[in-house]
């Protein structure tokens, strides 16, 4: 449907959907330049996230806006440096190569199942610096539980109304109040390691960040930011392995210059592109989104206060002008020329970038998902 209206619309698109209010989808890379990079004052993000505070909490990066917003974000943004983020490397390859050898020939798999495993244990040892199997377990069982919750127990505040253990709402309020009491029972036994000046995880990292202010995260500050990082990053990454399977099977030329190039070992590049490219033909969400709370011009239109404004992620990555036979699966695309700030943008973009989408040494953006 969205490239439907982008063929009869052009590169603004009003939409006004029910529950949601008016929006504008915006497919003109300049003027998502100018939104991203222009003043931010008078642009909300946080409120279109306002639905998932019931899990994620009132702390979370997702669902704050201004100088709360900054601050917190200032505060992740140290655990998620480069070099940092490299040194979960060994941690990726370990969890995947042992996820890989539990794979037998003429077993049917889930993709996505088996990659939404890989990525919670990642996220338990990276993220929460939790290894110990049994407790993986625990984190597994209670988190997700929350996680696959209906969606309707954030969209619906009557629908969380616990009116006892076997009501929906209460069932729910349960499986989040078992999850809570994980998340902060982790947090405390962390505080109290004698190495926590030591260990490398986000978790104790984040224990030791302090803002302008010299102050640091409380343990509910601490519960909201690692339920944002599993719920922003265990779905999505697992959604993005899952797509570039996908095309790589489809496309069985892709993936044998992709074993060729890893078996000579010399670098990463094609690896690089092919990972760009399934983020570009298969974004895992469709739109970003600023809710104006002022009127503003965007594309030479002026939008009033109230509108929201949804730069339009998967119809950008789809532009003819852009990315020639744009529905082809070409990693070459980014080989050489790389990825344009404003033409790719899986990790959403402006000071709502996802902090997890690091850089290397070429300034060519990693992985993750958009905050």
């Amino acid at each position: 449907m969205l490239r439907q209206w982008h063929a009869r619309y052009g590169d603004l698109i009003t939409v006004r959907m029910t529950g949601f209010g008016t929006g504008v989808y915006v497919v003109d890379p300049d003027a998502i330049k100018e939104l991203f990079t222009g003043d931010q004052s008078d642009l909300r993000a946080g409120e279109a996230n306002s639905f998932m505070e019931p899990v994620l909490g009132p702390h979370s990066v997702l669902v704050l806006d201004g100088a709360e917003h900054l601050r917190q974000r200032k505060l992740l943004l140290p655990p998620f440096q480069g070099s940092r983020v490299a040194a979960f490397r060994e941690v990726i390859r370990d969890v995947a190569e042992r996820e890989i050898a539990s794979w037998r020939p003429g077993t049917q798999l889930v993709l996505r199942e088996r990659m939404r495993s890989l990525t919670f244990e990642v996220i338990c040892r990276a993220v929460f610096g939790v290894t110990q199997p049994d407790r993986v377990e625990r984190l597994r069982e209670r988190l997700v539980a929350v996680i696959d919750s209906s969606p309707i127990f954030m969209l619906a505040s009557a629908a969380r109304a616990d009116l006892g253990p076997l009501s929906p709402g209460g069932r729910f309020m349960q499986r989040l109040r078992a999850a809570d009491a994980l998340l902060y029972e982790e947090i405390r036994r962390r505080r109290n390691e004698p190495d926590l000046e030591e260990r490398t995880d986000v978790l104790s990292l984040l224990l030791s960040a302090r803002d302008e202010q010299g102050q640091g995260m409380t343990d509910a500050e601490l519960r909201d930011e690692l339920f944002t990082m599993l719920g922003a990053g265990h779905e999505t990454t697992a959604t993005g392995l899952a797509f570039a399977f996908e095309l790589l099977l489809r496309n069985p030329r892709v993936l044998a210059r992709l074993r060729e190039e890893l078996e000579r070992g010399e670098d990463d590049s094609y690896l690089d592109a092919v990972v760009k490219e399934t983020l570009r033909l298969r974004p895992v969400i469709d739109a970003a989104e600023r809710t104006l709370t002022v009127p503003r011009t965007i594309a030479g239109w002026e939008l009033p206060a109230g509108v929201k404004v949804y730069p339009a992620i998967a119809l950008v990555h789809l532009r003819e002008d852009l990315y020639p036979r744009a529905q082809e699966f070409r990693p070459e695309r980014f080989v050489e020329d790389g990825a344009e700030s404003y033409s790719w943008l899986p990790f959403g973009g402006g000071i709502r970038r996802c902090a997890r989408a690091c850089r290397d040494g070429r300034g060519a953006a990693r992985r993750s998902s958009s905050c």
